[in-house]
């Protein structure tokens, strides 16, 4: 029996799917419903279905990372989309990160019925093994794109690994392993060289005291801030400071 989850904030849409589609007789069973997305990731780490159909547009989630997530982690597990939003640009990103299909409420019984049968059949034809399909290179990247991005904006605070895995809801495991895969750098690496980056924009734009300047840019310690901006440029932050100076005065 294939396992399914359905997700959906509408409780008729849940109940609905429950009841009208014959799940027993199409081989499947209904495993679990959420009632929101965050309660839908919890469901499905623990369940591992092999179905699930959900809404993509739900309070305090963003339905793509969530789809990005799921297909990274779980290569076999097949997708629907159930939702009122009607966006070209947005079903055309969720069909390239894997969803199976994208369909729009109100649904008819007849694309339904196709998108589960289109989904058993691939289920069908996986190896009897189960062995997991490589991991879906369109998803992983679109969760990395969404965690730089993120970083990015909240370097010059206090930022762990688990924050930004949080943003893109994977565990921090998975998306160290996804960073190094698509940057061949650590978090660690990345998040230090963002936090120089902004100090040399500050350094170059700004009359801001260099530990005010470490400061805006997440480090606590200006010593820390003054070792790793040599390291990765060079020169100390007052040096570098000195030659942008210069340099504008030149041009």
């Amino acid at each position: 029996m294939y396992r399914v989850v359905l997700v959906d904030d509408e409780r008729m849409i849940v109940e609905g799917l429950s009841r009208v589609v014959p799940w027993e007789k199409l081989g499947c069973e209904v495993s679990g419903t959420a009632a929101n997305g965050r309660e839908g990731l919890a469901l499905i780490r623990r369940v591992k279905p092999d179905i699930l159909m959900t809404d993509i547009r739900m309070p305090n989630m963003d339905g793509l990372r969530m789809v990005a997530a799921l297909r990274s982690e779980f290569p076999n597990l097949q997708i629907t989309v159930l939702t009122a939003f009607r966006d070209f640009e947005y079903a055309q990103t969720a069909l390239n990160l894997g969803v199976c299909r994208y369909l729009l409420k109100p649904s008819k019984m007849d694309e339904l019925d196709e998108a589960i049968h289109t989904m058993i059949a691939r289920l069908d034809a996986l190896p009897k093994a189960e062995v997991p399909e490589p991991a879906d290179p369109a998803a992983g990247n679109y969760i990395v794109r969404q965690a730089l991005d993120y970083m990015r904006t909240h370097c010059h605070q206090r930022l762990s690994l688990s924050d930004v895995a949080d943003q893109v809801y994977v565990s921090q495991w998975h998306l160290s392993k996804l960073i190094n895969r698509h940057t061949s750098q650590s978090f660690l690496d990345l998040l230090s060289g963002m936090r120089v980056e902004k100090a040399k924009r500050l350094l170059s734009s700004s009359s801001l005291r260099i530990h005010e300047i470490a400061e805006q840019c997440g480090y606590s310690d200006l010593g820390h801030f003054s070792r790793n901006f040599k390291k990765l440029t060079g020169q100390t932050p007052g040096e570098y400071r000195d030659t942008a100076v210069r340099k504008q005065k030149n041009n």
